[in-house]
């Protein structure tokens, strides 16, 4: 009845994904406003279309059982299974429980469950209809707003409903995945609409106040409008009725729900507070435990004519307001009874985890047993990737030990899983039950450095690296080899959140007490040795350790029995160091492994941040339309898995290409953000970049003030990437004592480098800070250096800076020829601000510089041209696909676009092109 513009709504969209432009919508709106009845709309028109059509069901008992609501709706779909690679259909049965293996990561579940979708979707539309996604399980609520964004031309479609949180609903949390998805918002029904429908439930005739109140109370809810005139007396439909005011719409109808349940037999209530125990609509299971509590089958009857159930194969309540009425209405030791007869009616060997989550609901106190069946849980559930099920299993775990001991190790365990969920508040609250039973010292060590790891997460607050320093002594004679890690997460921690009260110099020194590695020394146990030593002796003291570090990172093995799988979480911080070292290849190599392992894995919660890393490796290396590219995978994926949006990546990259609107608008946003202090990493990466951009521009005094800012930042200290930017900058504002001061340390890390990066920035500086004869040889010596590296971007920004001082020389011609060199480079990479400045040059010596010729590359995409890159050295589009997480149909669809953009018709075309 109704919602016109809502069926419109939804028809368009279905069209639109029948088309090949697959996409999401969530449904949203309060209990009883037609959410259901809208994903009704959507199926039978989707099944007009020749869509297929699957569907799941959230129920609030089921969100501990992890990927419960994905099993549901892909089971239908697991014949096509083995299409997916292996790694993906390795992921999908470990999470299915379908067989045993390694942990999945939840985002390759993701992957997994997308392609599935769409080799579905292969042989007609898809249609996949998720209902009550409020009470979805965390990880099928994550791994399907993966998906939601991440499908392209696939002809997929996911609608998705959403009851709005009210009276502190405790479901809020669960939206959070499908935040920012497109909405369709459910309002009430329009006045006409609302009075037909109250004149279609009401048969006999109504007072006028009596309607206008009903009217006015529902507020246009239509389950409401059928609902509530239900327990009005027979006089009162001729006046006096009033409905509460003090209650929402979902309250009122619930209660409603709740007293025509109250009015069954007492035999008919218990079987209706079985079947609201039961999650699973399974009609079997129910009759079973109805047996353990002697119930006929008849008794159901009294609540299927009230209409509040339906029992065929399937048990179906009427609406999910049903269920919670009756098993918020029922008694404690009813609620036990139930739960008693389910785990009865459970076979431990088919769903031991579900028997054992009923055997813990039906006991009355602490029950060792039930708390020993919940931690085996626990444990199937981390093993399947399901930590956010683990956590609360063990939660509960803890809640039933009787022995303060075991208490405390289970609520230990359950806040580890919390962290790990990404519950941190709930992850306090376990801790915080760890501290009220004993616990032997390693327990103790583990639970401080737990909370250590919580507050970096939560706030990245000055507190944590003491915090950190502080679990790691404790450690050192209980588990060296963690103490070693905890000193190095210490000194990481150090220097991304730039706290004077314990800098990185002081939990370096700290550090030097770290035990000597239990075994062979491993790669991150020589990059904390290496790290302490340049940070405590001096960087001519720490470089080659360092080196040696970063060496034993790129030599180890990435497959087989020999892979270092514990090395892997380090390999960002090792790359960080690559720069500091000066080492260009051991820069590319790891930055590079760093995106390679966490594709290769899945874990796209870590995949982010090497791909903003290895964005801005290709920006140092003139690579900026590649840097682009990675950056906005970076931020799609961010968006896609609902982590925190870093910037630095992108303001770096607009810096660099002379992009001032953006870069400003960028660093004042993160000058503004309280979580990215003065002096951390965040802040002072946004710095740098805003030195490169006025170098750039030519503003000198303002990019000597922004490079200063950086410089108090530990970690742009050691990187000496801000020093480069100081030098210039000082050296063309008048302010040579600054210029010659970061030259003389930046020469004196060159020498203890020794690369060709290194020793070329040196002599790129010592040609900054020098005149004559001796200034050319410096600047010549840097061009060859430079040459010898893979730093593309500083080599052309040399030859700028070597063209600028000929022609201040007076030497037009020589200038010329450094200039129009620098012009090209510069243009080519799209450094738009130093390609402009060197125009400006250029024009000064009498030449004009050459227009940039347009190319047909410059039509696509950054997408585009990332797919383009990918399929030009030989891969598939399934290949492609697995590589930046999209259906292989997308990938030809991009293909597609590429092939009518550059003019081409083959894959043997593209890998001729030239890319930029």
């Amino acid at each position: 009845m109704g919602r016109r513009a809502e069926r419109e709504t939804v028809e368009k969209f279905l069209s639109l994904a029948r088309s090949g432009r697959s996409g999401s919508l969530v449904v949203r709106g309060e209990a009883g406003i037609g959410k259901t009845a809208v994903l009704e709309h959507a199926r039978q028109t989707a099944l007009a279309s020749a869509f297929r059509v699957e569907s799941s069901v959230g129920v609030e008992s089921e969100t501990h059982f992890a990927f419960a609501g994905l099993h549901q709706l892909c089971a239908p779909l697991l014949d096509r299974a083995g299409a997916l690679p292996e790694p993906q259909q390795a992921a999908l049965g470990v999470a299915f429980g379908l067989h045993d293996g390694a942990t999945p990561d939840r985002f390759l579940v993701g992957l997994a469950t997308l392609n599935l979708m769409a080799e579905a979707a292969e042989e007609g539309p898809l249609l996949c209809l998720v209902d009550d996604a409020h009470w979805l399980d965390e990880a099928s609520a994550q791994v399907l707003a993966f998906v939601a964004r991440r499908v392209g031309a696939e002809r997929l479609a996911l609608v998705f409903a959403l009851r709005d949180a009210a009276d502190g609903d405790a479901a809020d949390g669960d939206r959070a995945p499908f935040a920012g998805l497109p909405e369709l918002r459910l309002d009430g029904l329009r006045a006409p609409e609302a009075r037909a429908l109250l004149r279609a439930a009401v048969r006999i005739p109504l007072d006028e106040g009596v309607r206008e109140r009903i009217l006015a109370e529902a507020g246009g809810n239509p389950l409401a409008l059928l609902e509530l005139p239900r327990h009005m007396r027979s006089g009162q439909f001729a006046g006096g009725f009033e409905v509460p005011g003090a209650l929402s719409v979902p309250r009122r109808i619930e209660e409603s729900f709740g007293r025509r349940s109250a009015s069954l037999p007492p035999e008919t209530q218990l079987l209706l507070l079985v079947a609201a125990s039961e999650p699973t609509g399974d009609a079997a299971m129910l009759w079973r435990a109805a047996a353990h509590l002697g119930l006929a089958r008849q008794v159901a009857t009294p609540a299927e004519v009230a209409g509040l159930l339906e029992i065929g194969v399937r048990v179906r309540f009427r609406h999910p307001l049903v269920r919670s009425a009756v098993y918020q209405a029922a008694t404690p030791p009813d609620r036990r009874r139930a739960h008693a007869a389910l785990a009865e009616a459970t076979d431990p060997r088919a769903d031991p985890d579900r028997r054992a989550w009923h055997r813990a609901q039906a006991v009355l106190g602490a029950d060792e047993e039930a708390a020993e069946g919940l931690e085996r849980s626990a444990g199937r559930a981390r093993a399947r990737g399901g930590v956010a099920a683990a956590a609360a299993f063990l939660q509960r775990a803890a809640e039933l030990s009787p022995e303060p001991a075991a208490r405390a190790r289970r609520a230990l365990e359950g806040a580890h899983a919390k962290y790990e969920a990404g519950a941190t508040g709930a992850a306090l609250e376990l801790l915080a039950l760890a501290d009220a039973g004993p616990l032997d010292a390693l327990p103790r060590a583990r639970r401080d450095l737990l909370r250590a790891q919580i507050a970096f997460y939560q706030n990245r607050g000055s507190e944590v690296p003491g915090m950190l320093l502080d679990a790691a002594r404790t450690l050192t004679p209980l588990d060296p080899a963690l103490a070693r890690e905890t000193y190095l997460h210490a000194l990481d921690a150090a220097l991304v959140t730039g706290d004077p009260t314990c800098g990185v110099l002081e939990v370096a020194e700290a550090a030097r007490a770290a035990p000597a590695p239990p075994g062979p020394a491993q790669p991150p146990d020589l990059l904390l040795d290496g790290l302490v030593q340049t940070l405590t002796r001096g960087y001519e003291a720490g470089a080659p350790g360092l080196r040696h570090a970063l060496e034993a990172f790129r030599d180890r093995p990435l497959t087989g029995p020999e892979r270092d799988r514990h090395s892997d979480r380090w390999l960002r911080l090792a790359g960080r160091n690559a720069v500091a070292i000066f080492d260009d290849e051991l820069l590319h190599t790891l930055a590079s492994r760093t995106v390679q392992v966490a594709r290769e894995t899945g874990a796209l919660t870590a995949l982010p941040d090497a791909l903003r890393f290895l964005s801005i490796t290709s920006v140092l290396m003139g690579e900026l339309a590649r840097a682009d590219e990675l950056a906005t995978e970076a931020t799609a994926i961010t968006r896609a898995t609902g982590g925190v949006q870093l910037r630095h990546a992108h303001i770096i990259l607009g810096a660099w290409r002379g992009a001032q609107a953006e870069t400003t608008a960028l660093n004042a946003s993160t000058e503004h953000d309280v979580a990215h202090p003065e002096g951390g990493t965040e802040a002072s990466l946004a710095q740098y970049a805003m030195a490169v951009l006025h170098n750039g521009l030519g503003s000198y005094s303002a990019a000597h003030e922004a490079a200063a800012r950086a410089l108090r930042s530990d970690e742009l200290s050691l990187s000496s990437l801000a020093h480069t930017e100081l030098i210039e900058s000082a050296a063309r504002a008048g302010r040579p004592e600054h210029a010659a001061e970061a030259t003389e340390l930046l020469c004196a890390r060159a020498g203890a480098s020794g690369t060709p990066w290194a020793l070329g920035m040196a002599a790129r500086s010592r040609g900054l800070t020098s005149v004559g004869a001796r200034a050319e040889d410096q600047y010549r010596e840097a061009i060859e250096q430079l040459g010898g590296s893979r730093m593309g971007g500083y080599l052309a920004r040399t030859h700028l800076v070597y063209g600028e001082w000929l022609r201040r020389e007076g030497r037009r011609r020589d200038a010329r020829d450094q200039l129009r060199t620098a012009h090209e480079l510069l243009t080519d990479m799209g450094a738009t601000a130093f390609a402009a400045r060197a125009a400006r040059e250029l024009r000064a010596t009498g030449e004009h510089p050459r227009a940039r010729t347009t190319r047909p590359t410059d039509e696509l995409t950054t997408q585009e041209l990332h797919v383009a890159r990918l399929v030009a050295t030989g891969a598939t589009s399934r290949e492609v696909g697995a590589q930046l997480f999209l259906s292989p149909r997308t990938i030809e669809a991009h293909l597609r676009n590429i092939f009518r953009k550059l003019g081409i018709t083959s894959r043997r075309e593209l890998r001729e092109l030239h890319l930029p």
